[in-house]
């Protein structure tokens, strides 16, 4: 004969029908049902049968109920993150945007290294390079500077060594003699 599982007393059979009748969501409306058909004194292996839920986590829910109580009764997937925490605390993410924005004023530009120094510093230990490049892009850093131009060159100058737009004499252009592709079987390669 199976074991019962014995529940706390938190809410009665009576406020348990309630909220598994009341209940949105499928999951927590079976775990109210598990809970009320329990406190009925039904047994685990009896209720696997009507739920299908297997008799162990059956069992792990009436125990979470029994420490937590009601409050334990929601979903825990969209409260549990199983991605590790951000290297770079936001606080200090925010603190690295004001500093590159204030050398951006200055006419600084930071790279990734520069960048993994500065956290590095404030977190006191190394940070990679592609780590401090990555917080760069996620600070919104870029780079703002104009084109570079030939300064010593005068506007003659420059001019003169543009293309000339003008086609070449003799119509088409033409390779000299011996400048096109080689033509044979491909066995020279």
């Amino acid at each position: 004969m199976a074991r019962r599982i014995h529940l706390q007393p938190h809410l009665s059979v009576d406020d348990l029908e309630r909220r598994y009748r009341a209940a949105k969501e499928p999951n927590e409306r079976s775990w109210w049902q598990i809970l009320w058909l329990l406190s009925q004194g039904h047994t685990a292996v009896q209720i696997a049968a009507v739920t299908g839920y297997s008799a162990y986590w059956i069992g792990q829910l009436a125990k979470r109920y029994n420490t937590e109580g009601p409050a334990s009764r929601h979903k825990r997937r969209h409260t549990t993150s199983h991605r590790t925490p951000p290297t770079v605390p936001p606080a200090l993410q925010e603190e690295l945007r004001q500093a590159v924005a204030a050398a951006a004023a200055r006419h600084e530009h930071w790279t990734g290294r520069e960048a993994a120094a500065w956290i590095g510093a404030r977190l006191g230990h190394p940070v990679s390079h592609p780590l401090g490049w990555r917080y760069l892009v996620r600070a919104k850093h870029r780079l703002q500077v104009p084109r570079p131009r030939h300064v010593l060159a005068t506007a003659e100058q420059q001019a003169a060594c543009k293309k000339d737009p003008s086609p070449p004499k003799g119509g088409r252009h033409r390779l000299p003699a011996g400048a096109g592709r080689a033509v044979g079987n491909g066995g020279d390669r």
